[in-house]
């Protein structure tokens, strides 16, 4: 499933690249409020952090597409009223502590220029898991799967080459790779700025 999610998503900045009338490249930074829902899991928004690279390929005056690679970072708290036992290393979780999740996504967004300072994005995202062996279960089996689907939702402010961004990422696969009866999602709130560098 892992590969043909991404091979999709490689078709689509191909073929957007072979019909691009403009490229812009740029970098951006900002932080995440993160939620991952589950039985073993406090409810609530945890700070994380995000950064990485966009390419933006314009199609015409108004559609573009936009693929990322971006590093972030999901926080969330694990509660001991959870009917799974987590272990960092050698060491158990208790009730309120943190885990992170490294997160390597890929976002392929539609950006849809709604006048010359807002553009409206939307598009899938694939996220590959990069330290999913430092949390396991009590029998020594991962926690967490390696890869996380979603949708991305938001908006960006554009003021030259200054991008101002907030976005709402809606996780739609199961994470969890402890339990089949209780199914582990994320939430995801971002903003941040981004600069035009080419």
């Amino acid at each position: 499933m892992k590969k043909i999610i991404l091979s999709a998503l490689i078709a689509i900045v191909s073929a957007a690249a072979a019909n691009a009338q403009s490229v812009h490249l740029g970098i951006k930074l900002g932080a995440n409020l993160d939620k991952v829902q589950g039985q073993s899991f406090k409810e609530g928004y945890n700070a994380g952090f995000q950064g990485g690279a966009w390419l933006e390929l314009g199609i015409g005056k108004v559609i573009a597409i936009e693929p990322e690679v971006l590093f972030n970072q999901t926080d969330t708290k694990y509660t001991s009223a959870g009917a799974t036992v987590l272990q960092q290393g050698n060491t158990a979780l208790s009730d309120g502590s943190n885990i992170k999740l490294n997160y390597l996504t890929v976002p392929v967004l539609l950006n849809i220029k709604a006048a010359k300072v807002l553009t409206f994005q939307l598009g899938p995202q694939y996220g590959i898991l990069m330290n999913k062996h430092e949390t396991i279960l009590e029998n020594g089996k991962d926690a967490f799967k390696s890869g996380n689907f979603a949708i991305v939702l938001g908006a960006r402010v554009n003021i030259g080459g200054l991008k101002i961004f907030g976005r709402y990422n809606i996780g739609l696969s199961d994470i969890g790779d402890a339990t089949d009866t209780n199914k582990w999602t994320s939430q995801q709130i971002q903003l941040g700025v981004g600069f035009t560098i080419l």
